[in-house]
């Protein structure tokens, strides 16, 4: 059984003239076999064109809404024929417009597609301007190109383009590059290309959002006295301040320090500490560790 042609379009059974043509435009546009490349795209087409096909005339349609699928076999005067008490249609044979499919669009023994719709999109003789479809790539960066942003040469199925990379984009962020997308049909613009951002993993640096984590290596001697390091950013190099006391685990905050954000504050950088020991002492070290081992009454087990 045919599907309802209401039901192919999208529109209820009082829809308007204006919204039965709108509803068949956007669905035109989006299946026609020059935008769009699934092999089931020409049979949805010709489905959504002759669903528009009846409902837009005013007299096939009213056909259709009293007969539903055996619209086609009931004659163009059967009000006529009713009022005038001439009886059933039971002999009446198909009548009324009937839409015929050739091989592709424009067969010899069908309609020309192209001509019966052109003028609905503003052609004078074929489909119309039609927008190319926007597309989509990835772009794997650094977390310091992220970071910094600038110009980059990318090529892309043979193509090359120039990008301007912004400051502090983040992982899964797009960057559009206007009409650089498919091509359009006729005179329709092309379509935009995006491109994804997919941040590669650091050895150092951890992303969350506009904030960076980074490891802080310490020995037990900085740690227990505190002292000021110089750590690398994606940046480049800052100054911070390890207080007194400092364990493994601990984290210091670097407000503002993270990746940068042109529309608002920027994010910031944790340095996360690290105590580190010799992995193999010296006969000094051990000395010395030992005096420590010797006088200390601290427990780590325990606590302070």
């Amino acid at each position: 059984m045919a599907r309802d042609y209401y039901e192919v379009l999208g529109v209820s059974r009082d829809a308007t003239t204006d919204q039965i043509q709108q509803a068949f435009r956007t669905l035109a546009r989006k299946h026609h076999p020059d935008v769009n490349k699934d092999p089931a795209a020409e049979e949805r087409f010709k489905e959504i064109n002759e669903a528009y096909h009846v409902l837009s005339d005013p007299e096939t349609r009213k056909r259709y809404n009293r007969f539903g699928e055996d619209f086609r076999k009931v004659p163009e005067d059967w009000e006529e024929r009713v009022g005038a008490g001439t009886g059933g249609f039971g002999s009446a044979g198909p009548s009324g417009p009937r839409v015929r499919y050739g091989q592709g669009f424009a067969g010899a023994d069908g309609i020309n597609i192209e001509d019966l719709f052109g003028d609905m999109f503003g052609g004078g003789g074929g489909f119309g301007p039609i927008p190319g479809a926007d597309q989509e790539a990835l772009l794997d960066l650094t977390v310091e190109e992220a970071y910094r942003g600038g110009k980059r040469q990318i090529s892309l199925d043979g193509r090359n383009y120039g990008v301007s990379i912004p400051a502090g984009v983040i992982d899964g962020q797009r960057i559009r590059l206007a009409g650089e997308g498919g091509r359009g049909s006729g005179d329709g613009p092309a379509g935009d290309l995006y491109l994804r951002v997919r941040i590669k993993p650091h050895p150092r640096f951890r992303l969350d959002g506009r904030d960076v984590t980074v490891d802080l290596p310490v020995s037990p001697w900085e740690a227990a006295l505190g002292t000021t390091v110089v750590m690398r950013t994606p940046g480049g190099e800052a100054k911070v301040k390890v207080p007194q006391g400092s364990s493994t685990g601990r984290r210091l905050r670097l407000r503002g320090e993270g990746m940068p954000n042109p529309r608002g504050a920027a994010g910031d950088l944790y340095a996360e500490i690290k105590v580190m020991v010799p992995p193999t002492p010296t006969t000094r070290e051990r000395e010395l560790f030992g005096q420590l081992a010797a006088e200390s009454t601290f427990d780590p087990r325990r606590g302070p």
